[in-house]
């Protein structure tokens, strides 16, 4: 990617270059499109008002999965084609997806049993093309308790066991941009576009503003694709509206606490009486659980979980695992996102297909609206695949199914192999074992460029900051263009909301050291610090 630094020439030729695409959004979806039109020979310009996977990108439950509650509406093709959809994903970036053992527990009287759990896991596996050792298992009451001795033993029959993929959504998201780049895409963030620039009734360009400047700009292009998730009808408004189909958001939270207070071992997928289905995952030291699934109708610029929603995810969590009485108290911090859905009349919040769908206007305006985070690489093919008669020349078709996001091409090594000899390296500068894997599978492949980093990182004085904290600090000012504290303590790192205490305890450094390379002002300094406040206040939900 490039840095904050580079905003005037990337902007500068944004407005001096006429792009086979422009896409609008910079979520998983938006970067997708520039990552599939990219690399079949476009030429592509990607604008984002926010950050990079700053709206449901960064929101979601943080997993690549097959969305096997789906089965229960009958959505088979959708299972189908998401299920295939995850190994893809993980293959091409193995340094932020892990696969993660998933347990279904079936009660008496509960929506499962021994009999439609096993029979559900079995099409699943099916549908989802899922690989012989990681197919489900059944579990006897004994082996449930065994894996997971938290859980309430009450009319506990048995469970089912399969394998879902873990991973960081923003992480993901920016690997993907990255990539875009790396092959040629024009990618910046906080840039909106305002309005569209026509010719003969044809949309020909975006007009834009740099949300940091003031400054306005031009982006010619052939087409404009519109993957702005929750501000897709927005951005439509912009145009014309020329279908009955609209946007439904839905509200998912999540809670987060620290191992301590519950020590699951297990992670788990469980539904409560009132029909949803929560996951409850372990992960870094914390365990988080969600999701709710509520309509919403307020402004998706920055979702915030309420006091109702945080006690009900406590409720949930004490109805599994009653010995662990978990308090409002014991919770660390939450998020909140939204799902952009298409609207379907008299159906539940839960019950909204997550299936997408691509409209094109007669002014030429592609929009893509729906969809989930594990089938954003099908979705981009796709996409493109319809605009590609706007070109006189032949596209081909989509590499991106072989094609490694940025920091995932391992060579020859795997990665387990390619963790242990780059760690060894890091471990020589004086990271412990489990800093230096950290980093590594943090960065990928890309923990080489941050290597060369450490001797310049090692002479700041900043004694709260560890040396693997100012290694991944650096290497995103240097190449994923943080631009202020929320960029990297929410969506390059995830520690607002997995390490909260340390947010609380090394921003003030952080924030001299971003002003510093980033030739920030003092007002945007402040600006930058009054943001992160305010953000750690609503994940603690004490800015509601």
């Amino acid at each position: 990617m490039k840095s904050y630094l580079d905003r005037a020439y990337l902007k500068d030729t944004l407005g001096s270059y006429h792009f086979d695409v422009v896409v609008i959004g910079g979520g998983i979806t938006g970067a997708g499109i520039a990552l599939d039109a990219i690399s079949r020979g476009l030429t592509v310009g990607l604008i984002e008002m926010q950050d990079f996977a700053s709206g449901t990108s960064s929101r979601s439950t943080k997993l690549v999965h097959g969305g096997l509650r789906y089965l229960k509406q009958f959505e088979v093709q959708m299972v189908s084609e998401v299920g295939k959809e995850r190994d893809i994903v993980y293959q091409n970036a193995k340094h932020v997806t892990t696969p993660e053992w998933m347990m279904l527990p079936f009660y008496k009287k509960g929506n499962f049993g021994p009999l439609s759990t096993s029979l559900g896991l079995k099409v699943y596996d099916y549908l989802a093309g899922v690989k012989k050792d990681e197919r489900r298992e059944m579990l006897s009451k004994q082996e449930v308790i065994d894996l997971e001795p938290l859980i309430n033993t009450k009319g506990l029959k048995g469970g089912g066991y399969y394998v879902e993929y873990r991973t960081d959504d923003a992480r993901l998201t920016i690997e993907v941009v990255k990539k875009a780049i790396e092959l040629g895409a024009v990618c910046l963030n906080y840039i909106k576009a305002e309005n569209f620039i026509y010719q003969n009734e044809k949309i020909i360009g975006v007009r834009a503003k740099d949300m940091l400047s003031g400054d306005q700009l031009d982006i010619h292009t052939t087409t404009v694709i519109n993957a702005a998730g929750p501000w897709v009808d927005e951005v439509r408004g912009k145009d014309r509206l020329e279908n009955n189909k609209h946007l439904q958001l839905t509200k998912g939270v999540h809670i987060v606490v620290d191992q301590k207070r519950f020590p699951l071992q297990q992670a788990m997928y469980f539904d409560v009486p009132d029909g949803r289905m929560i996951f409850a995952i372990p992960r870094d030291g914390k365990t988080y659980v969600g999701t709710t699934d509520t309509f919403y109708d307020a402004d998706p610029l920055n979702p915030i979980a309420t006091e109702e929603e945080i006690t009900y995810l406590v409720d949930a969590s004490n109805q599994l695992f009653p010995s662990i009485h978990l308090k409002r108290e014991d919770v660390e911090s939450t998020w909140a996102g939204v799902r952009p859905l298409i609207s379907e009349d008299g159906k539940s919040a839960s019950e909204i297909s997550r299936k997408d769908e691509i409209w094109v206007s007669s002014t030429g305006l592609v929009t893509i609206a729906g969809g989930k985070l594990t089938g954003y690489r099908k979705m981009a093919e796709d996409v493109i695949d319809t605009i590609k008669g706007n070109y006189p020349r032949e596209i081909p078709s989509s590499p991106t199914k072989q094609l490694p996001l940025s920091g995932g091409d391992f060579g020859l090594l795997d990665f387990d192999e390619y963790v242990y000899e780059r760690s060894k390296q890091l471990i020589y500068y004086g990271l412990s074992l489990s800093e230096a894997k950290n980093v590594v599978t943090f960065l990928g492949k890309n923990s080489e460029v941050a290597i060369g980093y450490i001797p310049y990182v090692q002479s700041w004085e900043t004694p709260t900051l560890s040396l693997k904290d100012r290694i991944l600090l650096y290497y995103t000012i240097q190449n994923e263009m943080v631009t202020n504290l929320s960029d990297f303590f929410i969506r390059r790192t995830g520690y607002l909301y997995f390490d909260i205490a340390r947010v609380e305890y090394t921003w003030k450094e952080v924030s001299a050291i971003l002003a510093q390379e980033l030739q920030l002002s003092d007002e945007q300094k402040q600006a930058g610090e009054d943001e992160l406040k305010q953000r750690i206040e609503e994940a603690k939900g004490t800015g509601v």
